[in-house]
C-alpha cells in the first residue's frame, strides 16, 4: 500500500507481501441458502465479525452464489484463533478483508450496506476526487522472491547459475504465462511455471540466469487465462490514481548491484 508514490521499503514483505494462500476447509455459502431460500431482491450479502470492531464487508450476490465460503479449517487444522475461529468468510481470488474472521451474522438486503470498513476504507481515492468503491478482485500479480532484498547474490561468482524464482497470482483466473525482464521492461523471456497451476492460487515460476556480475533491473510481468495482463506502474497509476493503498499491481521491480545487492525500485514504463 505505502508503494504508491514510490519504494518506501527495501523488503518484498512491504513492496508485495502481507499475503497468504492456504487450503480451506467449510461449505459454500449458495449450498446453505438453497436451504434457507433466497428472496428475489437480495443482492447484497453484509459479513459481520463478533471482534470489538464489528469487521463488516458487503459481497455481491452474484459472488456469494459462486463460491463464498464459510470455513472452520486452514490447511488441514481446526482455524486458529487469530485466523478467525471458530468460523470465518473467505472469497476466493477476491481480497482479504472480504474474508470476514470471527463470523457473527449474514444479512441480505437488496442495497450495499456501505459499513465503515468498506467507506472508510477499502476505497481508490483517483485524481479527479472521487474514489472508486465496490472492486474486489485481486488483479493479475507477481513478483520476483529469489533474490530479494531478504535473499540477496552477494555469495555469488562470475559464471554461477542461479535459479529467479517467484510467485505469480490472479483472482480473476488462472496464471497462463510469466515473463521476466533483466533490464526493466526493456526485454523479455518466457520464465517456466512450476508444480501446482491451480485458479486464484499462487503460482511458483523460474528462470535461470548466469551471473555475470553486472547490474541488473529485474522484473516480473504475469497474464491469465482470462487475458488479464499485469500493467506497468504508469498504467496502474492512470487507472487508480496514487491515493489509494489496495489493490496494487503494478510490474514490479528489484535493482541489482554488481556485489548482489538487492533494493527495491519503482519504473514507470
Amino acid at each position: 500500500g505505502p508503494e504508491w508514490r514510490g519504494p518506501q521499503f527495501n523488503s518484498i514483505q512491504f513492496a508485495k507481501g502481507f499475503m497468504s494462500c492456504a487450503e480451506w476447509t467449510g461449505v459454500y455459502i449458495k449450498d446453505i441458502l438453497k436451504d434457507l431460500g433466497l428472496k428475489p431482491e437480495a443482492q447484497w450479502m453484509l459479513a459481520e465479525g463478533i471482534d470489538d470492531s464489528h469487521m463488516g464487508r458487503t459481497i455481491p450476490v452474484d459472488k456469494v452464489l459462486d463460491d463464498a465460503m464459510i470455513v472452520w479449517g486452514q490447511n488441514g487444522e481446526a482455524l486458529r484463533p487469530e485466523q478467525g475461529y471458530p468460523i470465518r468468510v473467505v472469497v476466493p481470488g477476491w481480497e482479504a478483508n472480504l474474508c470476514v474472521k470471527w463470523l457473527a451474522r449474514l444479512e441480505f438486503a437488496s442495497e450495499p450496506f456501505y459499513a465503515k470498513e468498506e467507506t472508510s476504507k477499502y476505497t481508490a481515492l483517483k485524481y479527479t476526487g472521487k474514489a472508486i468503491q465496490h472492486f474486489y478482485a485481486n488483479e493479475v500479480n507477481s513478483v520476483i522472491t529469489s533474490p530479494c532484498p531478504e535473499k540477496p547474490w552477494t555469495d555469488l561468482k562470475k559464471g554461477d547459475m542461479i535459479e529467479i524464482e517467484g510467485l505469480a497470482w490472479s483472482g480473476m483466473g488462472t496464471i497462463s504465462t510469466v515473463d521476466v525482464s533483466l533490464d526493466g521492461g526493456k526485454n523479455w523471456k518466457q520464465a517456466s511455471l512450476k508444480g501446482l497451476v491451480l485458479e486464484k492460487a499462487w503460482t511458483r515460476f523460474s528462470i535461470m540466469h548466469e551471473y555475470t556480475g553486472a547490474p541488473l533491473l529485474l522484473s516480473s510481468r504475469a497474464s491469465d487465462d482470462a487475458g488479464h495482463i499485469q500493467p506497468t506502474v504508469k498504467n496502474e497509476r492512470a487507472a487508480v490514481g496514487i491515493e489509494g493503498v489496495y489493490h496494487r499491481n503494478g510490474i514490479h521491480t528489484w535493482a541489482v548491484d554488481a556485489k548482489g545487492v538487492v533494493t527495491n525500485v519503482q519504473i514507470l514504463s
